[in-house]
């Protein structure tokens, strides 16, 4: 057999257990060679995807949720090399945005056909996301969330009521100063959503897929109603009938500036596609096209995700 041009980079976090030999199987089965990467450290990700790309790998393929896809995502980036997804998250909203199969094998068949499409990206402070980047409780939630994950394992329900128990304890909003498409706006907040994917606004029933599609980020700024407010708005947007200037105020540009205007530098916590880290302000948040080209289904025909 040839030596592989395809490596997995797979999360041992995401998934299940048996997951890394049904993905050798599925390669298996189509005859196609693959390396396996099984990282278990997550802070590791792009590294080993950097690896591959340096060890000469044609295609590198994220094996994992939407946190992983971005992980990857970050060493694809200008490299030149094909990317495959093989989702295996809780949400996956970056493989849906593709319309990719969500089970394994039709998902490694999409990645073996090679088709390619040039996908945009997104980031803060020059840290790469796809889908989502946010300030506030949102950071907070995911920590909550892997508590529970860690206890009771993942599911979209455990999800959600993470969302409900952060809110529960919520703290005092933020102050911010935010500036997008040439307009600026001072808010209290607790909440700040950046979003770069129309299917997740779609999903969500959420405005702005039109200013995704005109090149822009779109800001989602949940107004400061209190704990009772922000069940209410919560349940909203879970429920899709969520609606601009009742439930958030909305921004969009395809440069969006986030800073504090008391100019307070502390360490704050960011979420991007799902995973927390720290960051100093000011949040300098833009668009990329074309940035990184990903193995898409033959049905694909679309000029935004």
């Amino acid at each position: 057999m040839p030596e592989p041009d395809i490596c997995v980079v797979m999360n041992a976090g995401s998934g299940k257990g048996e997951d890394a030999e049904r993905v050798r199987a599925a390669f298996a089965a189509l005859d196609v060679p693959v390396h396996l990467e099984l990282v278990e450290d997550g802070s590791r990700l792009t590294a080993t995807a950097r690896q591959a790309i340096e060890r000469g790998f044609g295609t590198v393929v994220a094996a994992g949720g939407d946190g992983t896809i971005c992980a990857v995502a970050a060493a694809m980036a200008g490299s030149g090399k094909r990317m495959g997804i093989l989702p295996l998250g809780t949400f996956n909203y970056f493989a849906r945005s593709l319309l990719l199969p969500q089970e394994l094998e039709p998902a490694v068949e999409v990645v073996c056909a090679g088709r390619t499409a040039p996908i945009r990206v997104a980031t803060v402070n020059d840290q790469l996301f796809l889908n989502n980047a946010s300030l506030g409780v949102y950071p907070a939630i995911l920590e909550t969330r892997e508590e529970i994950y860690r206890r009771w394992g993942r599911s979209r329900a455990l999800a959600y009521w993470s969302v409900l128990k952060v809110l529960a304890r919520m703290g005092r909003p933020l102050k911010l100063r935010v500036r997008a498409g040439g307009e600026e706006r001072l808010v209290r907040s607790p909440l700040v959503f950046v979003v770069n994917n129309a299917f997740q606004l779609e999903q969500m029933n959420l405005d702005g897929a039109d200013r995704i599609a005109a090149g822009d980020l779109v800001v989602f700024i949940a107004p400061n109603t209190g704990r009772l407010g922000m069940f209410r708005n919560a349940a909203a947007l879970a429920l899709g009938y969520a609606s601009v200037d009742q439930n958030y105020l909305m921004m969009s540009g395809p440069h969006v500036e986030i800073d504090l205007p008391q100019g307070r530098r502390r360490i704050w916590h960011v979420a991007r596609d799902g995973e927390r880290e720290r960051m100093v302000p000011p949040f300098d948040l833009k668009a990329i096209e074309g940035a990184i080209e990903v193995t898409v289904p033959e049905h694909w025909d679309r000029d935004v995700r």
